[in-house]
């Protein structure tokens, strides 16, 4: 029961990623690589924050901004600079790797003695494991009511509109760079955030673990739009990235006790998302098979 626990716990801290990831390939059409150097940077921000005496709260929220400014380095290399999308982000996350370094000042720092925002007074009365869900719903219920009000202002359709066609955007005087720029800042800054939970979940940060991240961000998103495949609005879609997060760890839990390595949830994790991405196709094939024999 607390492994299930946590996977829930672990799921909703993890949808933060999924978010991000979401603005990013879903609305913005960006694949951004950006993504596997800004998860890190978030998190060795946080916890080299709380390690020198600042507020958990206040870090997080560096780490954030952190984020953010990885982010609007991404959007100037491809909208100033004509830099290629891919390579981009490429840039951005292979530069993150000294910049964390730099901000550890070693290859990991572990929050041992210190407080997080899982460690909080009012939490402690609470069972193992619930102080997780509780940070991770005030987090996944805040940033869900934050993104459904900015995507319905004249911004986020802006926003909205210079991913599903730059060519009508610019038509209609909306500077697609610009919002390419924000659309990557928030993104990041989400996935800078997540960072920081995570690690301050885990009592470490490591300037490798980023690797794989973009993986985890899209299997939450693609299992999701699987599990629901009808026509669904964009609030109801962030609850599905959360719901899929979820189910992913479900997952994982499974694979561990049947008895996988721990090392192969990287392997497993790429599984996982590609059977769920090559789902719809054969959904289709099967309904199309089953109307041509009903025909």
């Amino acid at each position: 029961m607390n492994i299930l626990i946590s996977a829930i716990g672990q799921g909703l801290i993890w949808a933060t990623l999924g978010f991000g990831l979401f603005l990013t390939f879903r609305i913005l059409d960006f694949p951004d690589m950006t993504v596997e150097g800004t998860f890190p940077l978030g998190a060795a921000t946080a916890v080299t924050l709380i390690s020198n005496g600042v507020s958990p709260i206040i870090a997080t929220i560096c780490a954030a901004l952190v984020g953010s400014l990885a982010g609007l380095v991404t959007g100037l290399l491809y909208t100033k600079g004509k830099i290629p999308i891919l390579l981009a982000g490429i840039l951005t996350m292979t530069a993150a790797y000294s910049v964390n370094l730099r901000i550890m000042g070693q290859a990991n720092r572990s929050l041992l003695g210190k407080d997080s925002l899982f460690s909080y007074h009012f939490l402690k009365i609470l069972p193992p494991n619930f102080p997780v869900i509780v940070i991770g719903l005030i987090m996944i219920v805040l940033l869900t009511i934050c993104l459904a009000l900015f995507l319905k202002t004249e911004l986020g359709q802006s926003f909205i509109v210079t991913g599903d066609n730059p060519k009508m955007a610019r038509s209609l005087g909306i500077n697609t760079d610009n919002m390419t720029i924000l659309g990557l800042m928030i993104a990041n800054g989400l996935i800078g955030l997540g960072g920081a939970l995570v690690s301050q979940n885990n009592g470490f940060a490591d300037v490798n673990m980023g690797v794989g991240t973009i993986v985890v961000a899209l299997a939450s998103i693609i299992i999701g739009e699987v599990v629901f495949t009808d026509t669904l609005t964009l609030t109801e879609r962030l609850i599905t990235i959360v719901i899929g997060s979820i189910f992913y760890r479900f997952v994982l839990v499974i694979v561990l006790y049947i008895g996988f390595n721990a090392d192969d949830l990287k392997l497993v994790s790429a599984i996982i998302l590609g059977l769920a991405l090559m789902l719809p196709g054969i959904r289709s094939k099967l309904r199309l098979n089953a109307f041509l024999k009903r025909g």
